[in-house]
């Protein structure tokens, strides 16, 4: 029998070979819809109503069997919890049950497919990536409606785990010894299940399409985590090469965890610091174990999603002074919310017609001032630690900035008044993630502390594409000479005006982007955890000489593809054995 390949997204590197388990969880593909009568809708509610309690209970049982290696599931277990103490959810689904006369099971699914229409809404990617925590919170419930049996104790010997999707829940009442690796039909690079892999330090594949129920269970398979594909029934060459490509990168990772705590120095002496990107309090553990330096983005929206109204002061500074205490003495960027919450928080259903280009981030906050407010006082409350740094997202040009500066002292002079205590001079700075703030950073730079360049929204803003698009992401191209050019421009602006300058997304943990960052340098960089040490290995083996050499090339260019090309003939010269691991490399 021939070999086939399925392809998805690779969220956690790695190969894994071994035999297939299927966890067939996804109740909602069997959900029909039925008409109830009148006498019969108050049995339905009640159904709906109980299955609600059970799921409830059953995660807050789970949430006490979390062992301390796996703590960072808790919070999202947590979040979960909160969708289903959500009255409004519950509601939903119920007022359908009272008003159109269906079916419980029917009814939760029409509530999902209510809110489902409200995520597709939203720009970011990481917050539509949200929509699977809502799904997943009903497939449980849906779970307690039909009755069936998860089938989670049925792994017998360690396997390849196949399913719809992934929850932490799932993962505490599986035997996470007997995992090998796992893909998943849903989730994509921000999901959940990706950070649940990474955590687990096993390799993953999630948006695998044509992944179902009908693959041979048993079966031999390969999952490879770099390029985002599994191998059915492999034949003795796809086995011999994957095999002898699993031990490589067995060795490479020993290699580089060994000195992963070392600073990413290179061998002329220049230092950049490397900073982690993290949404979940948990995620500090894998901060620290892969030898990150700090937090150089902590995504806050996470407090504001999935939940009945919005955070109060207390929380938030509650939040942010327990992550400031766990990292510190390293530093902790705390960005102020980067999302319209009105959409998120109370499911309003009404859509923007842009929403990439509409109110969010700086521009919601500035709309709404009152969650501006409570965030900034937490964030300053929070201040008093000495290691907290905030900044302002989607700041579009200086008059928008003078007005946040401006609100911002506000806020400072009302907490003098009332005798709270804050660090008066916490480092302040902006996200520079849009065309206008790059051609005006020698105007901001004047007037924040430091810089951090969001290269994601950067390019797709620049080159007017969306990289979630399949039908235009080949044009999402990292060192279009326009991009180059916009960063080393802000790079240049920040350094005159001798403040430091950051930079995150995608760019930051690509080995085919960094000499290149080096040549233009930037002062630190943040990235996921995981791709830390592999990170670090590069800077400690390059020189500015030759990372200097490279940029000035690749600066007088004007195409992508010799740009591509100058980065490839150095990468391949230099680190042939980073070149084994990367899909964005081996893939080009």
């Amino acid at each position: 029998m021939a070999s086939r390949t399925l392809f998805g997204i690779p969220v956690s590197a790695g190969i894994a070979i071994g035999r297939a388990y299927y966890l067939n969880k996804s109740h909602f593909s069997g959900t029909v819809r039925q008409t109830v009568s009148d006498a019969d809708v108050p049995f339905e509610i009640e159904r709906l109503n109980r299955a609600f309690d059970d799921a409830l209970h059953d995660l807050e049982r789970i949430l006490t069997l979390v062992p301390e290696d796996l703590k960072e599931h808790s919070a999202i277990i947590e979040s979960h919890l909160m969708m289903l103490r959500d009255q409004k959810f519950r509601k939903r689904a119920l007022d359908h049950i009272a008003l159109t006369k269906i079916n419980a099971e029917w009814s939760l699914e029409r509530a999902v497919g209510d809110v489902q229409e409200i995520f597709a809404s939203i720009a970011d990617e990481y917050l539509r990536q949200r929509m699977q925590d809502v799904r997943l919170v009903a497939e449980r419930v849906l779970g307690k409606l039909v009755g069936g049996e998860s089938g989670h104790q049925a792994i017998k010997h360690r396997a390849i785990l196949l399913a719809h999707d992934l929850s932490p829940a799932d993962t505490i009442e599986l035997d996470v010894n007997k995992i090998m690796a796992f893909a998943t039909a849903q989730g994509g690079k921000t999901s959940h299940a990706g950070i649940l892999a990474r955590s687990l330090q096993i390799p993953a594949v999630v948006g695998m399409e044509g992944l179902g129920d009908d693959l041979a269970e048993g079966g031999i398979i390969i999952l490879d985590g770099f390029h985002g594909r599994i191998i059915i029934d492999p034949d003795e060459d796809e086995l011999a090469r994957y095999t002898d490509l699993q031990a490589q990168f067995e060795g490479y990772q020993a290699t580089i965890m060994r000195s992963c705590h070392l600073p990413a120095e290179t061998i002329d002496g220049y230092r950049v610091q490397v900073l982690a990107n993290i949404e979940l309090f948990e995620e500090v553990v894998a901060v620290n174990d892969n030898g990150g330096e700090g937090i150089g983005l902590f995504r806050s929206e996470y407090s504001y999603l999935n939940r009945d109204g919005m955070p109060t002061e207390d929380e938030l500074t509650e939040i942010y002074m327990d992550m400031a205490s766990l990292v510190a003495p390293k530093k902790l960027v705390i960005r102020t919310l980067d999302v319209g919450a009105d959409k998120l928080m109370r499911m309003q259903s009404s859509a923007e017609s842009n929403p990439a280009l509409g109110l969010r981030a700086i521009r919601y906050c500035l709309k709404h001032r009152e969650v501006f407010r409570t965030q900034l006082r937490a964030i300053l409350k929070a201040s008093v630690l000495g290691n907290v740094s905030i900044m302002f997202p989607m700041i579009s040009g200086l008059q928008e900035l003078v007005e946040v500066k401006k609100f911002y002292r506000e806020v400072q002079e009302e907490m003098h008044a009332e005798g709270i205590c804050f660090r008066e001079d916490m480092p302040m700075g902006i996200m520079i993630e849009v065309p206008s703030a790059v051609i005006t950073a020698d105007f901001l730079a004047r007037e924040v502390d430091f810089f951090s360049i969001g290269t994601n929204d950067l390019i797709q803003y620049s080159l007017g594409i969306d990289r979630t698009n399949k039908d235009v992401s080949y044009l999402y191209q990292p060192l279009h000479p326009a991009i180059v050019r916009s960063i080393k421009w802000v790079v240049d602006s920040a350094h005159r005006a001798g403040i430091e300058v950051c930079l995150c997304g995608e760019l930051a943990a690509d080995p085919f982007c960094i000499p290149v960052l080096m040549g233009m340098q930037v002062d630190s960089i943040s990235l996921g955890p995981q791709s830390i040490p592999g990170i670090k290995r590069i800077v400690r083996q390059a020189s500015m000489e030759e990372c200097n050499a490279l940029l000035k090339q690749v600066m007088a260019s004007h195409s992508v593809a010799r740009n591509n090309k100058l980065v490839r003939e150095m990468i391949f010269r230099r680190f042939p054995e980073e070149l084994m691991f990367y899909s964005s490399l081996v893939d080009d």
